[in-house]
């Protein structure tokens, strides 16, 4: 099945020194650019991370030290990176979750506000735990009906980004509304659709520090906003202030902005924090 797009699609896969958004890096970026004509374009490349890779990383992903030794850094690269993935939209496995809050951190890290928020994201890990409930692996077999071992290396991302290609349009052609005919079971060919099907929370910031919650009444009715739409408002999701408005905690105690931006939490978050705290600003 070809992709219905409408701006092109960066299906892609990262690998990394760890899980740490703060303080690991990636060492691999592999990547389909699908553009509206059908026109595929794959790059792979290896990043230096400026750090020893450990052990364990290498034993998964097969990257040592030395393959990357030779190779770019990501703020060498971030410049090229923002050019090609400008105006697209993003897919991956597990990618809401890791791959994307990574790929912000390094953009930040390099000093370019790439603004995801822009961007559809559709989490192929997400459509095919909803649509089935389990790996990649799983999800090869599944949908593509061959084994994942048979076809690929595992662990490396331009393998897992071809995989993950292929489990994206297999998932598609399996619930396609040509193919089922329970209204549940069915999966439009459309990125905001698939964008809004792979959401599992409603975070603000990627690590969900901060939180879309519906603000209510004082008899906790939803408030609706002009258009008959729920009014939702930005809350802290952890510590002292946890479900309290962003807002409200800012104007009550404004050394908690200072506090967190000199505190150990992504750039991600403190950008999100930053942009609410000038936006209740300009509203004086």
């Amino acid at each position: 099945m070809r992709l219905k797009l409408t701006k092109p699609l960066i299906v892609f896969d990262l690998e990394t020194t760890g899980l740490d958004l703060v303080n690991d890096r990636i060492i691999q970026i592999s990547y389909i650019k699908v553009m509206p004509s059908g026109e595929e374009l794959r790059e792979s490349f290896f990043v230096n991370p400026g750090r020893h890779i450990p052990a364990e990383v290498e034993a998964l992903t097969g990257i040592s030290d030395g393959d990357v030794a030779s190779a770019k850094t990501f703020k060498e690269l971030a410049s090229t990176l923002e050019a090609t993935f400008k105006g697209c939209d993003f897919a991956g496995y597990n990618s809401n979750h890791f791959d994307i809050p990574m790929l912000a951190e390094e953009f930040l890290r390099a000093g370019i506000d790439f603004d995801f928020s822009r961007c559809r994201l559709i989490d192929v890990q997400t459509i095919f735990h909803k649509m089935e409930r389990r790996n990649l692996a799983a999800a090869y077999k599944f949908y593509c009906g061959r084994k994942m071992e048979d076809d690929f290396q595992a662990h490396r991302a331009d393998e897992d980004t071809e995989a993950t290609y292929r489990v994206l349009m297999g998932e598609l052609d399996k619930y396609s509304p040509e193919v089922q005919e329970e209204p549940n079971r069915q999966l439009p060919n459309d990125m905001d659709y698939l964008a809004e099907f792979s959401k599992v929370n409603d975070n603000v910031d990627f690590a969900g520090r901060i939180v879309w919650k519906p603000v209510v009444d004082s008899v906790g009715k939803p408030v609706m906003d002009k258009d008959g739409k729920p009014l939702r408002q930005e809350v802290f999701n952890f510590g002292k202030h946890k479900g309290k408005p962003v807002v409200e905690v800012l104007h009550r105690e404004p050394g908690y902005f200072s506090w967190m931006l000199a505190g150990d939490f992504t750039y991600n978050t403190k950008q999100v924090l930053t942009r609410i705290r000038l936006r209740e600003l300009t509203k004086r």
